[in-house]
């Protein structure tokens, strides 16, 4: 039983320094940032509380939607990395958001194709 309030004092320091940072990123970022990081958050929330809530049953279907919502992100970086389309848009991003943008498509076509191998093995269960 001595090792229980030490694992609350470090979830209570835990929840101390996260209310910090967000505090301090509420406290100097951007309205647009703030707006678009509630929305993150609730999405993170929201991702959780259905991922985990789903019957075994289901799991296919949501690896498929999984692949989907990765194939958006793909996209996004994508459009982040080419040229500007129409002439006299602003230029081409920064480097390091170019950057980000190929790591963001490097790790969405691993889940992605993770996502269809591990659902096409779950489907073959099926077919016996």
């Amino acid at each position: 039983a001595p090792s229980e309030p030490r694992a609350g004092n470090k979830v209570a320091i835990l929840f101390g320094v996260t209310a910090a940072l967000f505090w301090y990123v509420g406290a100097n970022a951007p309205e647009a940032f703030l707006a678009h990081f509630t929305v993150f958050v609730l999405a993170c929330f929201v991702g959780y509380m259905v991922v985990w809530n789903v019957k075994p049953a289901l799991h296919t279907p949501l690896m498929s939607v999984t692949n989907a919502i990765s194939s958006i992100i793909a996209i996004g970086a994508l459009v982040q990395i080419a040229p500007p389309l129409v002439v006299g848009a602003a230029g081409r991003p920064d480097d390091w958001i170019r950057w980000l943008a190929a790591a963001g498509i490097v790790l969405t076509s691993i889940n992605m194709f993770g996502g269809f191998a591990v659902t096409q093995r779950m489907l073959a269960m099926f077919r016996k």
